[in-house]
């Protein structure tokens, strides 16, 4: 797959449809592969720690979630056609095995959430195999408990909804321990699919506003939307200094 090198991490120029087949692909290897799906405000932190962009770019597959990415794309003149963002990823790889004896694992939330998510998803995608929940609060010395609940699960996938970085470390950490096909990094997609939170309407995801919904919706959220204009700025600044694949 071809790929854009945005302040030094390498994201791959893949559409929704692309990223879901190609995970597909990944249940025939006998490994772990990882999937992350960083906005503009995860790249901004990869900027400032290479160990986490290192981390990014160990992945077997990283999308573009959010405009800002994609316009940053097109301004190194290497543009990428969409944005695949992990939550609509997930909706395709769902709907692709639910009639497959492909199981999935749900990890992440607060608690009880999981569970919800579990129960919705079997209700919109009939014949899916969820085979396993646990939520994202847990103590350090729990990771291996976790681990092993969910290689004793069956799961060949797992959605690992802990929020970036943490999703990210934890799954690049357990790499060499998870028997699952995929582990896929997606944020906060479980609540999505819980109904415990809402995505932006379709006007604001299809005109790249998505972060002014959740501003609207979230205020306390300024400080962090902060990094939108800094990477902007810092893509046109520096992001030539980055070789190209």
């Amino acid at each position: 797959m071809d790929k854009v090198n945005i302040l030094g991490v390498n994201v791959d120029m893949v559409t929704i449809d692309e990223a879901a087949d190609k995970i597909l692909t990944f249940f025939d290897e006998d490994k772990l592969h990882s999937v992350f799906t960083p906005n503009s405000e995860i790249i901004m932190a990869a900027y400032r720690d290479r160990d986490f962009a290192e981390i990014l770019n160990s992945s077997d597959l990283l999308t573009a979630d959010g405009i800002g990415v994609v316009y940053a794309s097109k301004m190194l003149g290497k543009p990428i056609s969409e944005r695949a963002a992990g939550y609509d990823i997930a909706c395709k790889v769902l709907d692709k095995i639910k009639d497959t004896d492909h199981k999935l694992f749900l990890f992440g939330g607060k608690p009880g959430v999981s569970e919800i998510a579990k129960e919705k998803l079997e209700e919109k995608y009939k014949g899916i195999k969820i085979v396993g929940t646990r939520n994202g609060y847990f103590k350090e010395d729990e990771e291996a408990g976790i681990v092993d609940e969910i290689n004793k699960s069956g799961a060949d996938i797992v959605f690992v909804c802990l929020g970036a970085p943490k999703q990210e470390k934890w799954i690049a950490k357990h790499k060499d321990e998870l028997k699952p096909r995929v582990a896929m990094g997606i944020g906060g997609s479980l609540d999505v699919f819980a109904g415990t939170a809402l995505r932006a309407p379709d006007f604001y995801c299809k005109h790249g506003l998505e972060w002014f919904y959740r501003l609207k919706k979230e205020p306390w959220r300024i400080g962090r939307m902060m990094d939108l204009p800094k990477f902007a700025v810092t893509v046109m600044l520096h992001g030539r200094k980055y070789k190209q694949n």
